[in-house]
């Protein structure tokens, strides 16, 4: 009887860890967009950018996951770009609102370099584009990762 209460109370941390961590990169993943978000502004002006402290001012943890999307977003942002123009139509990444593109632009890079699963980046990147565009920016790239993950079956 004893170990029924331990095999419970273990599935039960687990799944309250798990639903923990989810919310946190789910916080994590707004936290990025407004990096890059920020990053395309400052690239328009003559400032000089210095990502690392773009992050700092916006993450108060040092995270990984933050860096790892950050950066990987801004090295592939051509390659990205090209991915995404592909997919849209009648559009081109540079006509959408820098919000959208940003949030589109770190789905696109977790849908092709990280192992996180296709259902949670299309889940999360409609949640912000639900949150911080406009319904024509969220169905463009509500489509536009839809088309990515199709073509690639």
């Amino acid at each position: 009887m004893k170990n029924k209460e331990v095999d419970h109370h273990f599935f039960f941390c687990y799944n309250y860890i798990g639903e923990i961590m989810s919310k946190n990169r789910s916080k994590l993943r707004e936290k990025i967009m407004i990096i890059l978000y920020q990053n395309e502004i400052l690239a328009k002006t003559d400032k000089q950018i210095d990502i690392n402290k773009i992050i700092k001012d916006n993450v108060e943890i040092d995270s990984e996951f933050v860096k790892d999307i950050v950066y990987g977003v801004i090295t592939h942002k051509e390659e990205i770009d090209g991915i995404a123009n592909e997919k849209l139509v009648d559009w081109k990444i540079n006509r959408i609102d820098l919000t959208g593109a940003s949030i589109l632009r770190m789905a696109i890079f977790e849908l092709l370099y990280t192992d996180t699963p296709d259902i949670v980046v299309i889940n999360e990147a409609v949640e912000l584009a639900k949150k911080y565009s406009d319904d024509a920016v969220f169905k463009i790239i509500n489509a536009v990762l839809d088309k990515l993950i199709n073509d690639e079956k």
